[in-house]
């Protein structure tokens, strides 16, 4: 079959890096969308679009508009999981980081409550609904451009890429807002300054675009379509992969083993900027420096995490960074609540780059190794998103109503934090390991879906 511009295989060294390369870029600047509504959730939101509540209610209400978004995830999973594994991981990449980017442009442009009252924080739900249905497709898609391109003894390595792209947006929206909160009085940043950020998108999407415009498609999508010629693909893949019992035993597993990592990182990223302002009367700006320090290093914490993998085995770093998140919470709080800089700081980097990263940083090449080819986005995404919705997006809602409930005592947050640790721990040691499974199919998805019916 002779190639063309949509088909072009990628298959030396320099090629894969050039891929994971721009699928690392592409996932920051995604990243780098989403965590500044995360931030503006923890430092500005409250007072701007719910401002007749309480800062408690407030506080409440813009992280429960963080959480319902991302009930839009696994619905964007399926459905650009879908299209890339019918007709391929790159343009649903393209569209992603369109929808991602324009969303975050327009927050930046939204009219407060102040100006048009109940309809504010009602556009606020619907495009942070855009920006977590794009979110959906955008991990999935990134990671198996990395992995399906990666040499077979180094996808942990190529497949971290892509994970290196979340302290790199978190490095950027926080260092934003960091520069934003330096460079100008606090009623300033309340009335315009905040607004700063979400513009920028604007340049990042473009950039974003052209990259992801410019990747060839993955080699081992166009080798499976190759053998698949004349034969009309799955047209449900999700369907395919729940009526095949590995596939479905591979879903649940994947669902479980991210619940604590998940919550971890959202915990140390968006939750502990309140802790630390509303309880321990800290600074703002002393939770964006931490999460900013322990962001540039899990770009190298990542990679070292995930080529431990390539060496040892998916299984064993990330076995052992879900017994620590099981312990590490208590430890966590007991650092904060002493309002010494340099602890709190140690601490972030302890949860981020220990606790965090050696769970994430092998996750991509895991979780694609784990699905045939004919499902394996519509698997990997559908697992990774469901999982956000269970544990992270509703992690600093869950926290705050706790902390409450406990009148500012944090041992309710631990243990929802350790519920989360067992059953990811569980689930990993469930498993099976895949460091050494090759790529290609080992069944043929579109039997499984013809069988179900």
């Amino acid at each position: 079959m002779r190639s063309t511009p949509e088909t072009r295989v990628t298959s030396d060294t320099a090629g894969a890096r050039k891929v994971a390369a721009a699928a690392m870029i592409g996932t920051t600047l995604e990243w780098y969308d989403f965590i500044l509504y995360g931030t503006a959730s923890a430092l500005v939101f409250n007072e701007l679009f719910f401002p007749g509540l309480t800062a408690a209610m407030g506080t409440i209400a813009s992280f429960a508009v963080f959480a319902i978004g991302f009930l839009a995830r696994p619905l964007g999973a399926v459905f650009f999981g879908h299209y890339g594994d019918r007709i391929g991981r790159k343009p649903m990449l393209i569209v992603t980081v369109g929808i991602m980017g324009a969303a975050t442009v327009l927050i930046g442009l939204l009219p407060t409550a102040n100006q048009i009252g109940v309809w504010a924080p009602i556009l606020l739900l619907f495009l942070r609904l855009c920006q977590s249905f794009a979110t959906g497709g955008e991990w999935g898609g990134a990671a198996l451009m990395a992995v399906e391109h990666a040499p077979s003894h180094q996808r942990g390595l190529y497949g971290s890429l892509v994970q290196v792209g979340v302290p790199l947006g978190l490095v950027l929206a926080n260092g934003v807002y960091l520069g934003v909160l330096g460079l100008m009085p606090g009623e300033q940043f309340l009335a315009w300054g905040w607004r700063v950020p979400f513009l920028l998108a604007a340049v990042m999407l473009a950039v974003g675009i052209y990259i992801r415009v410019r990747t060839e498609e993955s080699p081992t999508f166009v080798k499976f379509r190759n053998e698949q010629a004349g034969q009309e693909p799955a047209k449900a893949p999700f369907l395919a992969a729940m009526a095949e019992k590995s596939q479905r035993r591979m879903l649940i597993l994947a669902i479980g083993m991210k619940l604590s990592q998940n919550a971890i990182f959202f915990l140390f990223t968006v939750f502990a900027f309140t802790y630390l302002s509303d309880t321990v009367g800290m600074d703002d700006e002393i939770g964006l420096e931490s999460v900013i320090l322990a962001s540039l290093l899990g770009i190298v914490s990542i990679p070292a995490w995930a080529y431990l993998s390539d060496v040892v085995g998916r299984r064993a770093p990330m076995l052992f960074g879900a017994v620590a998140s099981c312990i590490f919470p208590f430890i966590f709080f007991t650092m904060m609540d002493t309002g010494n800089v340099p602890l709190i700081i140690v601490g972030m980097v302890i949860g981020l780059n220990i606790v965090h990263d050696s769970i994430y940083g092998p996750q991509a090449s895991y979780y694609a190794e784990l699905f045939n080819t004919g499902v394996r986005y519509t698997g990997a995404s559908v697992a990774y998103h469901l999982a956000a919705v269970l544990s992270g997006g509703f992690a600093p809602l869950i926290a705050s109503v706790l902390l409450a409930w406990a009148d500012g005592g944090t041992w309710l947050v631990s243990l929802y934090f350790l519920a989360l640790g067992l059953i990811s721990t569980v689930c990993i040691y469930l498993a099976p390991e895949t460091r050494t499974r090759s790529l290609d199919d080992r069944s043929d998805s579109r039997v499984a879906e013809r069988s179900s019916s």
